[in-house]
């Protein structure tokens, strides 16, 4: 096993010169594995119908060395689960979530941490489709209180793709006291999906004081112009998570060439002399992609 931070509590995730992996992808691992991911509630089926298969991809994650690992909650606040007639088990589905996760440390390693995922009310490629600013507060506040009840060591927000959401669900997040991570979506041009500048949305960020602020969900490749962006827009400490591909003009999913694990970990070299100190896996990353940034940035 890697060496992880000296981390004592989950407060001291963020401690000076500690570098923190956190886990890779989990619905597309799901899908690999021949579980059911689709739409609306995506990875939220597997809670229900396959929890075997996602405390087994948890566990290989801490196999391979992350010291983070996200609880399958992307898709467990209320807004997603009422369309398929679950939105009254919000609650019980999230919490069931979080202990999956927590069985999957048993054993693995105990002192890893678990983040609770705050992921957009609507498509996270569909900034035109985030809900007013009173839908937004009140269902993330509801989200980041399910996490905090469950048992999560540190919340996630991730996947944002406009300003405004990711505002409204980080001051939902910092509001529980937890340690608080934001991340948002970028395309190739360095800006959010929304069209907005990463210099908006880190100096919206910063002003809420999360614990740090990284950009996920987008192509490997690409992600190192947004990153580079962000450390130049604020003072709070950085990270990222990349995919192994992207979509075409035709909803394609088309693999980049850091689908191989050597070349994923080669790009999140890039990311750590950036700046970035949380660092793991999005969309088509595995244990095997998780492994390789073991081995390229802490051994």
């Amino acid at each position: 096993m890697a060496k992880r931070p000296a981390i004592s509590d989950p407060g001291e995730i963020l401690a000076p010169g500690a570098l923190v992996l956190l886990d890779g992808a989990t619905g597309t691992e799901l899908d690999r594995r021949g579980v059911n991911v689709s739409m609306p509630i995506w990875s939220a089926t597997a809670i229900i119908e396959a929890p075997e298969v996602l405390r087994e991809i948890h566990r290989d994650y801490l196999i391979a060395g992350a010291h983070v690992i996200t609880a399958n909650t992307f898709r467990t606040h209320k807004r997603s689960l009422s369309r398929v007639g679950l939105g009254e088990r919000a609650s019980e589905l999230t919490s069931l979530a979080v202990a999956i996760a927590r069985e999957a440390c048993a054993g693995v390693n105990d002192r890893a941490l678990v983040a609770g995922s705050i992921a957009p009310l609507e498509d996270c490629y569909s900034p035109e489709l985030v809900p007013p600013e009173e839908c937004l507060q009140i269902e993330h506040t509801e989200m980041a209180y399910n996490l905090l009840e469950a048992g999560v060591d540190l919340l996630l927000v991730e996947t944002m793709n406009t300003v405004r959401e990711a505002v409204a669900a980080a001051r939902a997040a910092v509001a529980t006291g937890l340690p608080s991570l934001v991340s948002v979506v970028c395309g190739s041009d360095a800006r959010l999906l929304s069209g907005e500048t990463l210099a908006s949305a880190a100096k919206a960020l910063t002003a809420i004081r999360p614990d740090a602020i990284l950009v996920n969900c987008t192509p490997a490749p690409q992600l190192g112009r947004a990153l580079s962006e962000l450390r130049a827009r604020t003072s709070l400490p950085i990270g990222a998570y990349g995919n192994v591909g992207d979509t075409d003009d035709g909803q394609n999913w088309v693999e980049s060439d850091a689908s191989d694990p050597e070349l994923y970990s080669e790009y999140a070299s890039h990311w750590k002399a950036v700046g970035a100190t949380l660092i793991g896996g999005c969309c088509g990353t595995t244990p095997s992609h998780i492994a390789s940034l073991r081995a390229r940035l802490l051994e």
